[in-house]
Order: C-alpha cells, then sequence, then structure tokens
C-alpha cells in the first residue's frame, strides 16, 4: 500500500517539481540573453551617435579654423566671418 502511494502521489510531484524549476532555468537564460542583445543594442546605438558627433565636430572646427585663415589673410571681412561662423554654429 504504502508503494501505491509512494507511486501515485510523490512521484509525479516530484517530477512537476523538477519541470518547474528547469522551466525557470531556461526562462532566466532567455531573459539573459535578451539582456545581453538589447545592451549591445545600446552600445552600438551610443557609438554611431558619438562617433557622428566626433566627426562632426572636427568638421566644425576644421571649417572655423579655415575661416580664420581667409579672414587673417584678408581674403573676407570681419563681417563674412561672423556669418559664416554663425551658420556653421546654427547647423
Amino acid at each position: 500500500m504504502e508503494k501505491i502511494i509512494f507511486f501515485v502521489l510523490v512521484i509525479p510531484i516530484m517530477a512537476y517539481v523538477l519541470y518547474l524549476g528547469g522551466m525557470a532555468i531556461m526562462n532566466g537564460f532567455k531573459s539573459k540573453e535578451a539582456n545581453r542583445a538589447q545592451k549591445e543594442q545600446f552600445e552600438s546605438e551610443t557609438n554611431e551617435i558619438s562617433e557622428t558627433t566626433s566627426e562632426q565636430t572636427i568638421n566644425l572646427s576644421d571649417e572655423l579654423s579655415k575661416l580664420n585663415d581667409l579672414k587673417e589673410k584678408g581674403i573676407i571681412s570681419q563681417e563674412e566671418f561672423e556669418k559664416a561662423k554663425n551658420k556653421l554654429l546654427n547647423n
């Protein structure tokens, strides 16, 4: 009689508990992988933005130095320099 109770009650309950544990572990792995993918995507977007910003900064400084050289050589006036500088800085 005890063996029947053991096989009918305890073994299915133990199997169910193991099943739940396995599902919890698998869900944890899936969540971890999703978080990793999301983090990598965020980092790649951040890197693209910083690269674009640094390129724009370099281009802006190059343009400003060229304008300054033109002003110092007397090719453009102070007013033209100010207009061009404002146009660069506002874009």
